[in-house]
């Protein structure tokens, strides 16, 4: 395929996907289900890309590697949790207090806007799929490494959180075992580390250097806008004096060791 038809057959892809899960966000009453979609729905833009793309076949391998097993890990991991959740993750129970009447129609726009995201941050697949050079830059070596450790960590800090919701005893307090002892969200900073990996794969590319657009703009979302502000609002609502103090002991985003609390 040429570029033209990678970017539509990705956009059928991935608005059809979350057109999928807006109608079953109906029969669950669950908006939770766009997060599923936009994983799942990123891991197979790498893999459609690193499939049907006419660059080097090494590095589309590399692609697809890397970009379908982190999608299908995190797919498969948030549709655990919220499928097995009885209620709404309470950032979107805020968001439908937030947005008022007509919430179906909004949310089927909120829904397609994470499709159009998900094509943005599609261009690092899109400039390695597209990529001629039969020469393997040693950018694409350090962004496999770094993509591994973080997988890694990523996949560790999820299970810790996971262990830790499923035991009763821990109804009300908060996580502070394992990697979250040191990052009160190590999720989200091993996830922006997996969007470093594949700058590093793109960037030795023509125009991959555009790429670093997308990082960036994870590192936003996570840092300001839809990441730590709204699931630390949550927490605080749900645990407010154990959260506040999780707050002044730990490091937000960054794992560091933390720090000593006067009682």
């Amino acid at each position: 395929m040429n570029a033209g038809h990678l970017v539509l057959w990705g956009a059928v892809w991935v608005c059809g996907l979350q057109a999928a899960m807006w109608l079953w966000h109906l029969r669950t009453d669950n908006a939770g289900w766009v997060d599923v979609g936009w994983a799942l729905g990123l891991g197979g833009l790498a893999i459609l890309d690193g499939i049907f793309g006419p660059g080097d076949p090494q590095r589309r391998l590399i692609l697809a590697v890397m970009g379908g097993v982190w999608g299908l890990r995190l797919g498969l991991h948030l549709w655990r949790r919220v499928g097995g959740e009885p209620h709404e993750d309470g950032r979107y129970q805020q968001i439908r207090k937030d947005w008022g009447g007509n919430i179906r129609l909004k949310f089927f726009f909120f829904f397609q806007a994470q499709a159009l995201l998900d094509l943005f941050l599609s261009l690092p697949f899109h400039w390695v799929a597209l990529d001629g050079s039969k020469r393997i830059h040693w950018t694409v070596w350090l962004g496999l490494g770094l993509w591994l450790i973080s997988m890694l960590g990523e996949s560790i800090a999820d299970e810790q959180l996971h262990r830790f919701k499923a035991d009763p005893s821990s109804q009300g307090k908060t996580c502070r075992s394992g990697l979250w002892r040191y990052s009160r969200h190590p999720n989200y900073f091993f996830e922006w580390l997996i969007w470093v990996a594949f700058f590093l794969l793109a960037v030795a590319s023509p125009w991959g250097w555009t790429a670093i657009f997308c990082p960036a703009t994870m590192l936003y979302f996570l840092l300001r806008v839809t990441g730590i502000p709204y699931t630390e609002a949550q927490s605080l609502r749900s645990r407010p004096e154990d959260y506040r103090r999780y707050q002044r002991e730990t490091s937000a985003f960054l794992p560091w060791f933390p720090k000593k609390v006067n009682e």
